[in-house]
């Protein structure tokens, strides 16, 4: 049975190697199964939750698939995979990250998959680049718009508009 595409959220994230030489990497791997319509700046923003490694270059994107939302996390997996991501500390640095932010307008509850992430109202690297693309979005459990909850958010300082590096 053929599934109706949902519009789908995605944060992305790296902060090693050439960080955005892996976002576009990733994006082209995402857009073979994501139709992705939206994407926002790029942002550099401070480690959270283990502190000592690189700062991230992150951005979210909007797109529509026909994948499921375990389908879409077992290919999130695999792109982080196939650009270097291994096993390490939780929140430590990685050449990838990939997070399902939103799946429609569904709520998942899973030992290995919750979606919305739970990880959104508080991210300031989440929600400064979400809000660029979707500020009108709702979040399914707290009712709160995207724009609300960046307006809300702690934190901000650490997110910056990303310059180019000669």
């Amino acid at each position: 049975m053929r599934r109706v595409p949902v519009t789908v959220y995605l944060g992305l994230g790296s902060n090693l190697g050439d960080r955005e030489q892996n976002l576009a990497r990733a994006m082209d791997l995402l857009a073979r199964r994501v139709k992705i319509d939206r994407v926002s700046s790029l942002y550099v923003t401070e480690p959270v939750g283990y502190p000592d490694q690189p700062p991230f270059l992150n951005t979210v994107c909007r797109g529509r698939t026909s994948l499921g939302p375990g389908e879409l996390l077992g290919l999130a997996k695999r792109i982080e995979a196939a650009l270097g991501r291994r096993p390490g500390p939780r929140n430590g640095p990685r050449p990838m990250d990939i997070d399902i932010l939103f799946y429609g307008d569904s709520v998942v509850d899973l030992p290995h998959l919750a979606i919305p992430h739970p990880g959104v109202p508080d991210r300031a690297f989440v929600l400064v680049p979400l809000a660029e693309i979707a500020p009108g979005l709702v979040h399914p459990l707290s009712g709160l718009t995207v724009g609300e909850m960046a307006e809300r958010v702690r934190e901000r300082q650490g997110v910056r508009a990303w310059a180019r590096e000669a």
